[in-house]
């Protein structure tokens, strides 16, 4: 890890405790979990080899993490036009670009869903995407644009490919949260919730939520298996947690 530097022999309890508290500010606590798990193992590894403190891997400091607990990360919907307006559909890199923002904000995809999709999901005739359903008109315009203009000839039926050679798709979701890091940067907006792909996904989400779908209809356009999962966007919307809401028992109804 860089910020502790080179020198194992040199690390103190600060300068741990720094790394796990820099993370929090920019990263989830499920990310902060296994990032700690994998800092303490790191140094018991360094603790075994005598190169560094041998009560160092106890600094590493614990903190809570509640399934749900947290609130949905989302964009306002005029900020999710910023973005979409702000990509540069004059390069081929834009127009790939574009349709991966509008897949993701449109329909609520995974990164993970946009990395496997393939050419043969796509049914034109009908709009509609094997993944999900409908493909919104503006989306469906992006990537028939992709396909016919941008994307190389190429051995793999995956949509979305590398636009330099050689011609491959994407290794990880990683590279679609990039794209999405890249458009809101376009669009200047600097002080979005996270900068990864299921931003878009989560403001999809809520803006379906506050447009008077109901949980279920929400659930079912994520695709989740479970609707304690689908609950957790209530949080966003006073209006939608009245629908969970259960009478307290023994009390008055209110």
């Amino acid at each position: 890890m860089p910020i502790l530097g080179t020198e194992p022999a040199g690390y103190n309890a600060q300068c741990i405790r720094q790394v796990i508290l820099d993370e929090a500010q920019k990263c989830s606590r499920a990310y902060l979990a296994k990032m700690r798990t994998a800092l303490r193992g790191y140094l018991r590894f360094l603790i075994a080899r005598g190169e560094c403190k041998p009560w160092l891997d106890q600094a590493v400091p614990v903190f809570a993490h509640w399934q749900l607990s947290s609130l949905p990360r989302y964009l306002s919907d005029s900020d999710i036009e910023r973005v979409i307006a702000a990509c540069e559909t004059g390069t081929p890199h834009g127009i790939r670009d574009k349709a991966i923002i509008l897949l993701l904000a449109r329909l609520g995809l995974r990164g993970g869903d946009i990395l496997t999709m393939r050419l043969c999901d796509i049914e034109w005739a009908q709009g509609s995407l094997r993944v999900r359903g409908k493909v919104p008109q503006d989306a469906g315009d992006v990537l028939l644009t992709y396909i016919d203009q941008v994307r190389p000839f190429a051995d793999s039926d995956r949509m979305f490919l590398r636009l330099q050679a050689p011609y491959r798709p994407f290794a990880k979701s990683c590279a679609v949260s990039q794209i999405v890091q890249r458009a809101l940067e376009r669009a200047g907006i600097a002080d979005a919730p996270s900068r990864g792909a299921n931003l878009l996904r989560h403001s999809a989400a809520t803006s379906l939520l506050r447009a008077g779908a109901s949980l279920d209809a929400v659930g079912a356009v994520l695709r989740h298996q479970s609707p304690d999962t689908t609950a957790h966007y209530a949080k966003v919307d006073v209006q939608m947690l009245r629908e969970i809401a259960q009478p307290w028992p023994g009390g008055a109804s209110c």
